[in-house]
């Protein structure tokens, strides 16, 4: 989840202004109660193309908590789709229910009905809660969807590529930091090994970085261990680690006041999507406090990437060559940022950014 209850992007009462604030195009309300479906679709940017990204299946303690989520994620994925150079816009879809107990196949092909009602404005894959084979479902309803089974001529599971890219951004960013790329003997501190943080244990560990992990889940824990040799932490003492390296890869809004102030690192680098809390105050707090930060919507722009190959044609190994490239963006936003004494964050948005201002500028002249 990506939302915190203190920070929101609402700044005046009422839903259009809350819209208006993060300057979204278009937001869908599914409702359907033969199913039980209850889901948002955030349209935020298609200058660029079709808005492309997941859709997330998470037990929201409010719907206020749902829509303020989804309009966070819909905006990270315009500037991932942006920054990575990839002929997308960015969208985001939530559906409010627990995942193990709500989801069936028959709210997954409505759901999907809701996409094709859109007509291409909007193309879904799999996210938190959901998976390749509710791709399929939804894929029976609409052509608006990626993330299939390779069974399907799909690209499967994306978060192979998600992982590669995040570990890409992490040496980059050690490059920077210590003017050298290598992980070995590097002291790794993962928050969450789900997916995408196991996957990036492996490549880590492979590189003999030392990793220190934490989860909630029990059962990742005892894996992490038994694999790879993983240390573990529990709770919020993942964050005062005295570390090199440390990879938010779980939840979003985690790089808060609190939680910045207790970082005992050099290096920000993980998977998690919108990581500060608030961009400007948090990114800023990051910089004076002389920590590199990899902007998450970069460094983890490889599963987009993978799905963006499906969209156009699929060849695993061309995603991963692309995913290569977030190492030279990675170094030439750090470039920037001291070049522009800002904050990494704000130098990454404003590459993003320009791309799309720069399509706009030609389009209004046809």
């Amino acid at each position: 989840m990506n939302v915190t209850s203190q920070e929101t992007y609402e700044t005046k009462d009422g839903l259009f202004a809350q819209v208006e604030s993060t300057n979204h195009e278009q937001i869908v309300f599914c409702n359907d109660n033969a199913t039980g479906l209850k889901a948002i679709i955030a349209i935020h940017n298609t200058v660029l193309g079709p808005g492309l990204g997941g859709t997330r299946m998470w037990n929201y303690a409010t719907e206020a908590e749902a829509l303020n989520d989804v309009l966070r994620l819909s905006r990270g994925m315009t500037y991932k789709a942006a920054i990575s150079g990839l002929n997308l816009g960015g969208a985001k879809a939530v559906i409010i229910g627990d995942a193990k107990k709500d989801k069936s196949e028959a709210l997954m092909r409505k759901f999907g009905r809701f996409i094709e009602n859109l007509n291409g404005k909007y193309i879904t894959a799999e996210d938190v809660g959901t998976t390749t084979k509710d791709m399929e479902y939804v894929k029976m309803s609409t052509d608006s969807v990626a993330g299939l089974p390779e069974s399907m001529g799909g690209g499967g599971d994306p978060s192979p590529v998600t992982a590669y890219g995040t570990y890409i951004g992490m040496k980059a960013s050690a490059k920077k930091a210590y003017g050298s790329d290598s992980l070995k003997g590097k002291q790794i501190a993962i928050q969450g090994i789900g997916k995408v943080g196991m996957h990036l244990l492996e490549l880590i560990t492979k590189e003999d970085g030392i990793a220190t992990v934490s989860d909630i889940n029990e059962g990742s824990l005892k894996h992490a261990v038994a694999e790879y040799g993983a240390t573990v932490v529990s709770g919020d003492d993942i964050y005062g680690l005295d570390v090199d390296i440390f990879a938010p890869c779980a939840l979003g809004a985690i790089l808060n006041t609190k939680n910045i102030n207790a970082l005992n690192c050099d290096i920000i680098a993980g998977a998690a999507n919108n990581q500060l809390a608030i961009e400007e105050k948090h990114g800023v707090m990051i910089k004076e406090k002389g920590l590199l930060y990899a902007p998450d919507f970069l460094i983890n722009a490889g599963g987009l990437i993978n799905v963006y190959s499906e969209v156009i044609g699929y060849n695993r190994e061309n995603a991963m060559r692309d995913t290569e490239n977030i190492y030279d963006t990675t170094l030439n936003i750090f470039n920037l940022a001291d070049e522009e004494n800002i904050h990494t964050q704000k130098a990454a948005t404003l590459i993003a950014q320009k791309r799309i201002d720069d399509i706009l500028n030609v389009q209004s002249t046809y």
